[in-house]
């Protein structure tokens, strides 16, 4: 079973106890930031977010069916009170737990079912090389981005590109996808290109100072569209049997002369850090 799987697992048999982001880690043979990691890129939630949509997607299954104890509901999925299950579950789905009781129907609720990995989409990884990363400095446009929109990165890249060029201290060759500042619901994701310096950048510009650190490097293959399937099957299938300690630290995808943006086809590189 892979690290997600267990940590799928482990949220659907406890998901009426006291559990926490250290508690799934530890269970899956992961750090925090590792499951973090693979989780969202492989089911498109934060770990906590989806133990809370499974929690309260169980509960409101129960209210639907009659349940006449709402404290009770609430009590099973792991909320010690009324008002702070009553909180989550608005937080959730927009209306009440008496309100879903009442209409017996679930139609209407964003609820989140158990997610099963669809097996078909696996991808083979080669075996990255390793290579030392010196002083990276990258300008371009930022946004904070979840683990379920990740469909807004494309616009980045779109904002990015008539710039390509044109900037002051440009380094030309290569273009960089950035993440940065991640945590357990989502990370910062810079679009932008080297520079030498960030003197003289437009004011609507954000820029990364990424220090000199030992990669692991990927290659994605093929259209620009699977990558992210190429993302899964690195963080995880092949880093958890690895060996490789991944650190926290700014990971970022490269662009060269054998990616065509026009296409969206071609080789674009992985770089994770991992402890030297």
């Amino acid at each position: 079973m892979d690290p997600v799987a267990k940590a799928i697992w482990f949220i659907e048999f406890h998901s009426g106890d006291s559990v926490d982001l250290d508690s799934i880690a530890q269970f899956a043979g992961l750090s925090r930031f590792h499951l973090t990691r693979a989780f969202g890129q492989v089911t498109g939630y934060s770990v906590m977010r989806y133990l809370k949509g499974r929690r309260l997607t169980e509960a409101a299954c129960a209210l639907a069916k009659g349940a006449p104890d709402i404290l009770r509901v609430a009590l099973d999925v792991g909320y010690g009170s009324h008002e702070a299950f009553t909180r989550a579950f608005r937080e959730q789905f927009g209306v009440t737990p008496e309100s879903v009781r009442a209409q017996t129907r679930l139609d209407s609720l964003p609820l989140v079912e158990a997610f099963r990995r669809d097996q078909s989409m696996n991808v083979s990884i080669e075996t990255p090389r390793v290579e030392k990363g010196e002083l990276l400095l990258v300008a371009g446009f930022a946004e904070r981005i979840t683990y379920d929109n990740i469909a807004s990165i494309p616009q980045l890249w779109q904002k990015i590109s008539a710039h390509i060029g044109h900037l002051p201290n440009e380094i030309p060759g290569y273009a960089y996808g950035v993440k940065f500042n991640s945590d357990n619901n989502g990370f910062e994701y810079l679009a932008g290109i080297a520079v030498s310096t960030f003197e003289g950048l437009p004011g609507e510009f954000r820029t990364s100072r990424i220090p000199p650190q030992t990669y692991a490097v990927f290659i994605h293959r093929g259209h620009i569209a699977t990558i992210r399937e190429t993302m899964k099957a690195i963080w995880n299938e092949y880093l958890p049997q690895s060996g490789l300690t991944v650190m926290d630290a700014p990971e970022y995808e490269r662009y060269g002369s054998s990616f065509d943006p026009r296409t969206g086809n071609g080789e674009v590189e992985i770089f994770i850090p991992i402890q030297a």
